[in-house]
């Protein structure tokens, strides 16, 4: 544990997301306020959700395909630069004059795209460059890092959402990017492994992820279900603004406060999910972390107050983040990294699949004014995710003891 704190690598790693989070995190969470406050925005930020998520469900076997193919360094660093131009470009844009919706959809589109990227890549970046023992802390940091990073860029936008003009808020994004270039430019990185670049092995290899869950079907129903909080919290990201104008009658300040609570909430996730995971084993750990969320995007139909709003947000931060760790910890000790691309993009394949579902559905309760109709929906499958978590976890642990 002390040698990896004491890795300079990991350090470089840290203050990367740090900076790239903080900047398009802010951005990302001052575009969909922006949305709703325009004449039909509700509407039409549903369907370019769901426009958006139907287009990464179909480029996802590419990225997993690219992932574990080409340098992950250099699609890391390739990432930044793409971030890094989009944002100065519309930086630029807004200083002629006023943005349009047309600016916030690709703006929107772009941030996305980005964390598509950007996220399943440094997976495996991370799984290659360390070593199975410190995978739990690894993880653990990571998402204490990633979150507070979420809790400074929710308490930034909070105050610059109607102080700020958001051209500035573009370049302090586009700023980021460079800083985050240069982090991961330091990390000294050599291929663990080199894919033949032969055409008919790439078509092959689409396949082999599918191939490789066939035969663990367990361990694939226990991690697409467990896979279900991260989808409610996406869910819960075109929800949140919508309820908190239209239940809870506030305003952007509470929008951005809740950005940050849910900073805190995952952070402390991130803190205490490997602790516990030295005291009970992972898929206990995952089953937990599943029950929790359940149990807290129920009580959104419950308590309509934003005390209790805000608690509830701390509750499903936490319980998606403990998931997380946890899954992220099994999949990095169970599925070998020359797959890890492959399989990691079947799961969020199936994910894209489920959310543009969602979406399709949520957006036209919410154009009929059922604004909680989706937090029922989403009760129940999680609910259903964490009964089949539950029901699978015996024979994944047997499974997982045998891969270790």
């Amino acid at each position: 544990m002390n040698s990896l704190y004491r890795d300079r690598r990991l350090h470089y790693l840290l203050l990367a997301n740090t900076f790239s989070s903080i900047g398009t995190g802010i951005t990302m969470t001052a575009i969909p306020w922006l949305f709703v406050q325009k004449s039909g925005g509700e509407t039409a930020f549903g369907y370019m959700t769901t426009a958006i998520t139907i287009m990464m469900f179909l480029l996802t076997p590419y990225i997993g395909m690219w992932i574990d193919r080409f340098s992950r360094k250099k699609i890391l660093l390739a990432g930044e630069v793409i971030g890094f131009s989009i944002s100065l470009l519309f930086a630029l844009l807004g200083r002629a004059g006023e943005y349009k919706v047309w600016h916030l959809a690709v703006l929107f589109a772009s941030g996305s795209l980005y964390y598509f990227l950007i996220y399943p890549t440094l997976f495996a970046f991370n799984q290659e460059l360390f070593v199975k023992e410190q995978y739990k802390q690894l993880n653990g940091m990571m998402e204490i890092q990633g979150q507070l990073a979420t809790v400074i860029s929710g308490g930034a936008a909070s105050v610059m959402i109607d102080h700020i003009p958001f051209s500035w808020i573009l370049s302090l994004d586009a700023l980021t990017y460079v800083l985050a270039f240069l982090c991961i430019w330091l990390i000294p990185y050599k291929r663990s492994f080199v894919e033949s670049k032969d055409q008919s092995l790439f078509r092959e290899k689409m396949l082999e992820a599918y191939r490789y869950m066939k035969e663990r079907p367990s361990l694939f129903w226990f991690l697409l279900a467990s896979f279900m909080p991260f989808i409610g919290v996406m869910m819960t990201n075109y929800l949140h603004p919508i309820y908190i104008a239209d239940v809870l009658k506030q305003g952007s300040s509470v929008y951005g406060i809740q950005s940050m609570v849910y900073g805190i909430g995952a952070a402390i996730a991130g803190l205490v999910t490997p602790i516990l995971l030295k005291r009970m084993a992972i898929e206990r750990s995952v089953a937990l972390s599943v029950g929790i969320y359940a149990v807290s995007i129920t009580m959104f139909l419950l308590c309509q107050q934003t005390a209790i709003f805000y608690v509830l947000v701390v509750l499903t931060a936490f319980a998606n983040a403990g998931a997380r760790v946890a899954r992220s910890s099994l999949m990095m000790e169970s599925i070998p990294n020359d797959k890890m691309g492959r399989v990691d993009s079947l799961f969020r394949a199936l994910g894209f699949m489920i959310r543009t579902l969602l979406l399709s559905v949520f957006t036209g309760a919410v154009a009929a004014q059922h604004i909680l109709l989706p937090y029922a929906i989403l009760s129940i499958l999680l609910i259903i995710s964490t009964l089949a978590v539950i029901k699978f976890s015996s024979p994944v642990k047997k499974e997982h003891h045998l891969s270790i």
